[in-house]
């Protein structure tokens, strides 16, 4: 089948579980989709997370549109809308181009983190989509609060993206300021997602895994060395614990993932597998 073809099928299955309304507007959305397919705007597998995303945000009642110009020369994948506040998600595939076969944690890295400083701007919430087979290459320094960012090196990874990124280039302000909600882990093959916190996710998916390739010699993942470590270990440990005055720590607590709590797998809809 081709990428219209695609959209249609799982357009369809999606709107299975959508109430009327969301399923119009879904279909709506499929629509535009398969008018930039033809314009070769967008990629399939890009364009399948799209809709699994739009799809969970309808049928929580938001208003959701996609590929959505938030400025002159920025175009965000999905934007949502409820009760006057706004959500932005960035799907990120983790596709790295051939140009950067030699380095695509670098890479990846910086792309990542530049669209967390970009987009985050433009909406009062910002996720980002992936699929669980990628990792967001994202450093121990944006789960961190916006005021704790300057003194543990947050220029170090501005230069990083600077490399990659320079029309326009990422602004230091920006990177101060960036904010990460919500990670999103969409399982294409069952058309479902996972709905996490950025702490959550940092603590599943990315901690340990820094921590290992930190002492492997990855400099991208390296903590500050001698008493700073252990001060910013603590630092993360609280924040990860909800202890600090953190936007998205105080929005919605973690759920225990043990017998007799609801976790976000089953706020995602995994009740019944």
């Amino acid at each position: 089948m081709g990428l219209s073809e695609d959209i249609d099928t799982v357009v369809e299955r999606l709107g299975r579980e959508l109430d009327t309304r969301a399923r119009a507007r879904l279909e709506q959305l499929g629509s535009r989709l398969k008018e930039l397919a033809l314009r070769r705007v967008v990629s399939s597998n890009h364009t399948v997370m799209e809709l699994i995303v739009a799809s969970h945000l309808l049928s929580k009642g938001f208003e959701v549109d996609v590929e959505h110009v938030l400025a002159p020369d920025l175009v965000c994948d999905v934007y949502a809308s409820l009760n006057g506040e706004s959500l932005v998600v960035e799907v990120e595939t983790g596709f790295v181009p051939p140009e950067n076969s030699t380095d695509p944690v670098a890479y990846r890295l910086a792309r990542e983190l530049s669209k967390v400083a970009r987009y985050s701007a433009y909406s009062d919430y910002f996720a980002m989509a992936v699929p669980p087979f990628h990792v967001l290459q994202l450093p121990y320094i944006i789960f961190l609060p916006p005021e704790e960012r300057a003194r543990w090196g947050i220029e170090y990874f501005k230069r990083l993206i600077d490399v990659y990124y320079k029309k326009p280039p990422v602004k230091l302000e920006e990177l101060l300021m960036a904010k990460l909600h919500y990670v999103y882990v969409v399982l294409v093959d069952a058309l479902k997602l996972i709905e996490l916190t950025a702490r959550e996710y940092f603590v599943i998916f990315v901690e340990r895994p820094a921590a290992l390739l930190w002492r492997a010699g990855w400099p991208l993942s390296e903590l500050p060395v001698g008493g700073a470590s252990a001060e910013l270990t603590d630092l993360m440990l609280r924040a990860s614990n909800g202890n600090l005055r953190w936007e998205d720590q105080m929005r919605r607590p973690l759920s225990p993932l043990k017998p007799g709590y609801e976790s976000s797998l089953m706020l995602a809809g995994f009740r019944d597998l």
